[in-house]
């Protein structure tokens, strides 16, 4: 069992920034894939930000490219997302989550992901 608990989230102006941090606790001796979704009202829960488990390899979804890195820290176990230029279409609950079938590269579909955090909540006012 792995265990995430997201922090960092709130409310921010449009063209500010956040960063957000998830905390992995339990069966941790290995690294994992990890992800950073979200879901914004009334639409579908989408992969924007993935990282392999030694960092090497990222991935990210086109509307956050270039605003938004993802990184991690694995001795402290801990995965980051830094977000810049937020816009109000950001607004969404992020959720970091966990592919621990996945060692090596990066995991690009959403159901491969096996370990959830609760999901902090961004919200990016006009």
């Amino acid at each position: 069992q792995v265990q995430l608990v997201e922090s960092g989230g709130g409310l921010v102006q449009a063209g500010g920034s956040l960063r957000l941090s998830c905390a992995a606790s339990g069966r941790t001796r290995y690294n994992y894939a990890s992800g950073w979704f979200r879901q914004a009202p009334g639409k579908e829960r989408e992969l924007i930000a993935a990282i392999s488990a030694l960092g090497e390899t990222t991935y990210y979804v086109n509307s956050v490219t270039g605003r938004f890195t993802i990184s991690r820290d694995n001795a402290k176990n801990t995965i980051g997302l830094q977000m810049n230029d937020l816009k109000p279409e950001d607004t969404a609950v992020y959720t970091c989550a966990v592919d621990s079938g996945n060692w090596y590269s990066i995991t690009r579909v959403g159901a491969a992901y096996d370990y959830w955090g609760q999901g902090t909540q961004v919200t990016v006012s006009a």
